[in-house]
Order: structure tokens, then C-alpha cells, then sequence
């Protein structure tokens, strides 16, 4: 018993030592080039600080780790076996009758750790981060002034309507029926120069048809003041459904915590939460698909040990078969966001198909 559990520290040790290690090198290089990239977007913009250029490099890092992390896993893996292999340490372990999966399996618990870690700990921030970078990139792409909110905390518009006049509206319940938005606890407000308050609108109730608000049960206020009542008051904008669609955040940009609301929102809202659904059962599914990353490492750098086949084939196999599982896991996943496959099939057959494969072959390997 004790001799397991020394054996396991020593290998949890050598893989997450490698893991670290390969994350910083692999995410050195990435902002590296995300850092000249940025240079050259921002090369004659005078309006563009050096800061604003690191915030939106740095900011962009946190959403690259999720990206990267199966191969960093992979890479740290074959690492690892590489070593034990080439220092007779894996033929020493399996001639004290310690069975494939019995090498592999603190390995296999500390790698879904990993991923628990990376879902539920690492993940908000990262979604913090990725929130961030889009609203910085906003800002360096476009000077349009007009700006579109839609969360689970409601809606939020702004909206430049010339002559340094600008609409606030904000409504806090909605619900999409026919093309028809309807909303409660609306406001509109006018800002002036200075934002100073011109004039405001506050509605019970609401429709936006087309580019229009039609508002019921207004109260019409003027210095922060109610000045008039209305039972109906159309207000005319350039905002329309397309427009509010089109400025769904991001499900990168929400964290594994707060999807699920997010999640609840947009359906009882009457839109699609599809490609939320993707992701949130994809961050379920990721501690699984390291696991497999690190199963097909195994495969090639230590099974092929046996047999005498050369390092290089078998880090250009593993190579190989990582990116064959990643491209065709995003092939799938882009039938699951458009509908043509079911959302649990799409997330989790990659993976699945990963997880069994590698695993009946150790177990062959076992047997010989």
C-alpha cells in the first residue's frame, strides 16, 4: 500500500511538473504573437495607448488556456512517459506486477482534478477576462457610439440619436413571441450634452415591433420630475430584434456558475439557448477529455515501448491523433450549435469515442 502511494506522488509530481511547464512555454509563445498581432492593429492609431494594446493582449490569454489546455495535457503526458520510458523506470514499475491501468491510474485521477479545477475554478475567470477583451476590442474596432445589452439581468440600450442626444433604455423582464419583444418595468431615458436629463419615459409595460416601442401606462418625467400620464406612447429608434440578437453575450464570456441562469433567461425570454447549452455541457465534459488526451499519450509513448518503434514516430502519432480528435470534436460541435445533431450527442461523442478506444486498447496492451 505504501509502495502506491509513493509511486503515485512521484508520478502525479513528474506530470504536473510537465504540465506547468509546457502551459508557460506553449502560452509564452501565444501572447508573444498576440502581442505583435495587437502592435500591428494599432500601428497609426494615435487615439490607442501602449496600455490599452497590453490589456488587450493580456486580457485574451485566460480564454487561449481553455483552448489549448487537451494538448497541453498531451504534450505534458507524452513528456512524462517519455522520461520514465527512457530511464527503464516503466519497465522497472511493470516488472514489480503493477498493471497498465494501475501505472495509470493516479494519473488518470490527478489529470480529472485537473480538469475539475480548470471548470469550476479556473473558468470564471477566464470568462472575466474573455468579457473584458471583447469590450476592449469593441472599442478599438468600432467609434460607433451605440451600444446593445442583453443578460440575464435584463436589457440595455444605447442608442446616439444626433446633436449630442442620446437614449437609455432598460427593461428588466422580457419575452420573445412572434418576432414581438415584450417587456415590463421599462425606461427610456433622453440625455443631453453632459448627460444631462432631458427627459424620460417609465412604462409598466411594453412591445418593440419593428423600430418601435409602443410603451402602455407611461409616465412621462422631466427633471426627474412626473409631468404627464399616458395610457399608449409609440417611441420610434433605430433598434429592432436583429439588433438585440446580435448582441447576445458571448457564452465564452460567461462563466460555468452563471450559465445556468443565463441559460434559464434566454429560454423563458423565448430565444434559443443552444450554443450556451454547448458550453456549459462542454465544461462538464472537458475533465473527461483531458483524461483522454493523457490515455492516447499512453497509447503511443508506452505501448509502442514494447515493440521498439522510435520516438519520433510515436510523438508524430500522438501529434497526429490529438488533432484529429480536436478538428473532428469541432466539426461536431459546430453540427450541435446549428441543430443537426442533439446537444449531448455533439459535446460528449468525441470524447466518448476517445475514452473507449484508448481504453480497450491498454487493456490489450495489458494482456500481452
Amino acid at each position: 500500500m505504501k509502495f502506491f502511494a509513493i509511486l503515485s506522488r512521484y508520478l502525479n509530481r513528474q506530470l504536473l511538473g510537465n504540465f506547468f511547464m509546457v502551459l508557460f512555454a506553449i502560452l509564452g509563445i501565444i501572447l508573444m504573437f498576440d502581442s505583435i498581432e495587437t502592435l500591428r492593429k494599432i500601428s497609426g492609431r494615435d487615439d490607442v495607448t501602449m496600455w490599452f494594446a497590453a490589456q488587450l493582449a493580456v486580457t485574451r490569454v485566460t480564454k487561449t488556456v481553455e483552448i489549448v489546455l487537451p494538448f497541453v495535457m498531451m504534450v505534458a503526458a507524452m513528456i512524462t512517459f517519455w522520461r520514465l520510458s527512457k530511464n527503464n523506470e516503466f519497465v522497472i514499475i511493470r516488472s514489480a506486477g503493477v498493471s497498465m491501468f494501475g501505472f495509470l491510474k493516479p494519473l488518470i485521477i490527478a489529470t480529472f482534478l485537473l480538469g475539475l479545477a480548470n471548470t469550476m475554478l479556473f473558468n470564471p475567470i477566464a470568462a472575466k477576462m474573455f468579457e473584458w477583451h471583447e469590450v476592449l476590442d469593441y472599442r478599438l474596432d468600432t467609434h460607433d457610439p451605440n451600444a446593445v445589452l442583453f443578460s440575464s439581468k435584463g436589457l440595455w440600450i444605447r442608442e446616439s440619436v444626433g446633436e449630442g442626444k442620446v437614449l437609455l433604455i432598460q427593461a428588466k423582464t422580457l419575452r420573445q413571441e412572434n418576432n414581438t419583444l415584450w417587456m415590463r418595468d421599462v425606461s427610456i431615458t433622453e440625455l443631453g450634452k453632459n448627460a444631462k436629463i432631458l427627459k424620460g419615459y417609465e412604462a409598466y409595460f411594453a412591445t418593440l415591433e419593428g423600430n418601435t416601442f409602443h410603451l402602455k401606462d407611461v409616465k412621462v418625467l422631466e427633471g426627474g420630475k412626473p409631468v404627464e400620464f399616458l395610457m399608449d406612447y409609440a417611441y420610434q429608434t433605430s433598434i429592432n430584434m436583429e439588433r438585440i440578437k446580435e448582441n447576445f453575450i458571448e457564452p465564452d464570456a460567461i462563466s460555468f456558475w452563471q450559465l445556468p441562469e443565463t441559460i434559464a433567461f434566454y429560454e423563458q425570454a423565448g430565444f434559443s439557448a443552444r450554443r450556451h447549452w454547448m458550453r456549459y455541457l462542454s465544461l462538464w465534459v472537458s475533465p473527461f477529455l483531458l483524461v483522454g488526451m493523457m490515455m492516447i499519450a499512453a497509447i503511443f509513448m508506452l505501448q509502442n515501448t514494447q515493440r521498439g518503434s522510435g520516438i519520433l514516430m510515436r510523438v508524430v502519432l500522438s501529434i497526429a491523433v490529438g488533432f484529429i480528435v480536436y478538428f473532428s470534436s469541432q466539426v461536431v460541435y459546430a453540427f450541435g450549435v446549428n441543430g443537426y445533431i442533439p446537444i449531448w450527442l455533439a459535446v460528449s461523442a468525441p470524447t466518448l469515442i476517445i475514452l473507449l478506444t484508448s481504453t480497450s486498447m491498454l487493456v490489450s496492451a495489458d494482456e500481452v
